[in-house]
């Protein structure tokens, strides 16, 4: 009962928090970016992280096995996982543009988990047979943790494609009322050319880092999918007695590894960098929610545990 109330009110806190946080970064974005806010939403952020974390440790120990048991566990934890890649040292250091993303992920995932929308799941219960394994916590921690810094990456790979292609855009109509203009008027074509590369210039820097980013998450990422793939096979062949067996969820996450594989791939050859590698990692990005979210609609195959109310039984 004590841990059934402390569960409620830590909920309670982090979606008031995560509100709160929405708003705030809705301000931050529609108006110039204010010091005070944004430093405020970034503690916000670190609050909910404590709250997500208390949240997991008491659904543990009133549970008795690592919560990581159905949708709403997985959808907590990994929203745990993006505060966690959030509030980093290093990360935090080092790349302010990692954080802008992380950030809102980690905020919507809450929300989402804690809006009332899987209230008929979120009351812990007897795990299933196949559950109860050493496996749960190595296989399924590990797998959210790849899809976390996987749709991190994918989403720097997005930012990369949406100003490149606003960047290509401007540079077509600029060149050509540069043309105009300096057939004209000849003596303004050195201060146009001046204004014209020093913004070029500054786009430039931010697709290198955007890009530089993008590589590191998505290796991160892909690192702990193969890990996470690996130890389920391990876990199936001890369950089922199969190391694969193409069920829906397994079948979404070998596609899942072969688009960032490609992807890791093309970052080999250098002229596939940038915009071309960044389409794969967009594409991964859908397939990963596909994965992760789309097959639990179905509510089919040997992960059906991970289905929607509507579908859990």
């Amino acid at each position: 009962m004590i841990f059934s109330t402390l569960e409620h009110i830590l909920t309670h806190i982090s979606f008031s928090i995560v509100s709160i946080v929405i708003t705030i970064h809705l301000i931050t974005f529609l108006v110039d970016e204010i010091v005070k806010l944004y430093d405020s939403s970034e503690k916000g952020i670190i609050v909910t992280f404590f709250c997500i974390t208390g949240l997991l440790v008491t659904r543990w120990i009133s549970s008795g096995h690592f919560p990581l048991s159905d949708l709403y566990e997985s959808l907590i934890f990994l929203s745990w996982s993006f505060s966690l890649i959030h509030i980093i040292p290093y990360f935090k250091k080092n790349v302010l543009i990692l954080s802008k993303i992380t950030g809102p992920s980690a905020i919507f995932t809450q929300g989402f988990a804690t809006s009332g929308i899987l209230t008929e799941i979120h009351q812990s219960g007897i795990l299933v047979p196949v559950l109860q394994s050493e496996w749960l916590i190595m296989h399924v921690s590990t797998m959210i943790l790849g899809y976390a810094a996987l749709l991190c990456g994918s989403l720097l790979s997005v930012a990369l494609l949406v100003i490149t292609f606003r960047k290509n855009r401007k540079l077509f109509y600029k060149s050509n009322g540069f043309l105009n203009e300096s057939f004209f008027l000849g003596e303004n074509v050195l201060e146009n050319t001046s204004f014209f590369s020093a913004k070029n210039y500054y786009r430039s820097q931010l697709i290198q880092q955007l890009d530089y980013w993008s590589y590191r998450v998505i290796s991160l990422g892909f690192t702990f999918l193969t890990i996470g793939i690996l130890s389920g096979a391990v876990w199936a062949n001890e369950a089922w007695g199969s190391y694969w067996n193409w069920d829906p969820k397994e079948t979404w996450a070998f596609i899942t590894w072969i688009v960032f594989a490609i992807y890791l791939h093309t970052r080999t050859h250098r002229n596939l960098r940038g915009a071309n590698s960044a389409i794969v990692a967009s594409i991964g990005f859908l397939i990963i929610w596909i994965c992760y979210f789309g097959v639990n609609l179905l509510g089919i195959g040997l992960h059906s545990y991970g289905s929607f109310p509507s579908t859990f039984n």
